[in-house]
């Protein structure tokens, strides 16, 4: 069994309105279109024969209206997926090829499309048994490049069932039919150097499904040393995001982040923190050179963070009780909450690559970190969160292995 794959030459620029099966009714009568034949239709001229062609004005406005669900997102760039199922990025809103600009959306209804344009061929052409294919480029998972995909399907299966049964209705290379090779004839590369499989693999700086979710738990590491380069700011935006969902008691969001990237407001911080931590630890008598061993030791990680992360809690909006027990655990349950925020601000920022760690520091000198950092004496500093890029490779030392007897008990 062999494919041929032919090109429909000659179609003029689709407009909204055009009725695009005539428009392909003489092309393929002149191709010798025949039964058993299939019409392969991009998206594009689909979506804007049928009038899907908007402004791009404001391109995030409508992937977000074409979104049903955002599967995973990075930057300006959207994997969601689209009320018809499909997942692909930005929900299928694209720019290119558009005459004189705009955007294409995905129809609205690819199959029915797909059976409109087929049951109009086939009439026309006098053909019976005739499929259509609208297809769309999408973006492949852990893979480099796209590929062609059916979006909408009419006067074909969509799908063939092979299992139980010798694969004799393949393509050129059927998996039953002893043929273990094919040749490929007339692929043009427009001049582009030779590669190689491994150019396909998609890195990890740019690999949005690196981990499940359940993974990504048990992956994320303290990591206290960073590759060089800034941190992307839409990356701490996101990141500060999931914090803002954690669990909240009362309906409230009682945390504020304060980001430092700037050189002289890190240095403020520290500079903050190493005096009053000095003064602590003068006051307990500890030995000069110890002293400053143990602040060197902390600027090691702190001092050269591209960016740090002050998490904050407030009490203001805690319920009162006359009694002391009840008071302590209204506080308590602020500062649980805090600690979600901040374990949900870690997770966000390794599901991004970005490497991070968490140190008590300000938790030791609340009106000095208040002080520089502008806050009033209602917030309550919990520690700070170190990040940059991720190292060359991730964590020096594995994580240890977890007895879940000594962790758990079931009753």
């Amino acid at each position: 069994m062999s494919v041929e794959v032919i090109p429909v030459d000659g179609l003029p620029e689709v407009r909204p309105g055009d009725d695009l099966a005539s428009m392909l009714e003489e092309p393929l009568r002149a191709l010798g279109a025949r039964s058993g034949d299939v019409v392969v239709v991009t998206q594009k001229i689909v979506s804007k024969a049928e009038g899907r062609v908007v402004p791009d004005g404001d391109r995030a406005a409508w992937v977000e209206r074409e979104t049903e669900r955002v599967v995973a997102r990075r930057g300006d760039l959207t994997i969601a997926a689209t009320r018809h199922g499909f997942v692909c990025a930005n929900a299928g809103v694209d720019a290119s090829n558009v005459d004189g600009g705009g955007l294409t959306l995905l129809p609205i209804d690819p199959d029915g499309s797909a059976e409109r344009i087929r049951s109009a061929l086939a009439g026309s052409l006098a053909i019976e048994d005739l499929g259509v294919v609208v297809t769309d480029t999408f973006g492949r998972a852990w893979r480099e490049g796209v590929i062609n995909v059916a979006i909408g399907v009419a006067g074909i299966p969509a799908l063939i069932d092979l299992r139980g049964a010798p694969d004799h209705t393949g393509l050129v290379m059927g998996k039953a039919a002893g043929v273990p090779a094919a040749l490929v004839r007339g692929v043009a590369t427009g001049g582009a150097p030779p590669g190689s499989g491994a150019d396909l693999v998609r890195g990890a700086q740019d690999d949005l499904f690196r981990e499940s979710p359940l993974q990504a738990l048990h992956a994320r590491r303290t990591i206290r040393s960073f590759a060089p380069g800034p941190v992307p700011r839409e990356a701490l935006e996101e990141a500060i995001r999931a914090a803002c969902t954690a669990p909240a008691p009362h309906h409230t969001r009682p945390w504020r982040f304060s980001v430092l990237v700037s050189a002289p407001a890190k240095r403020g911080l520290l500079a903050a923190i190493a005096d009053a931590w000095r003064a602590d630890l003068r006051g307990d008598a500890t030995p000069e050179d110890v002293i400053a061993r143990r602040i060197a030791n902390s600027d090691a990680v702190l001092g050269q963070a591209p960016v740090l992360i002050v998490p904050w809690v407030s009490f203001s909006g805690s319920h009162p009780y006359g009694d002391a027990e009840r008071s302590h655990a209204e506080q308590e349950m602020f500062l649980l909450s805090g600690g979600a925020a901040i374990q949900n601000l870690l997770l966000a920022l390794h599901a991004q690559g970005i490497a991070s760690c968490w140190i008590s520091s300000t938790l030791f000198c609340q009106e000095e970190s208040r002080a520089v950092l502008d806050m009033d004496d209602t917030w309550f500093a919990l520690g700070s969160i170190a990040c940059g890029r991720m190292p060359e490779g991730g964590a020096e030392r594995p994580r240890p292995p977890i007895d879940l007897t000594a962790f758990v008990r079931f009753d």
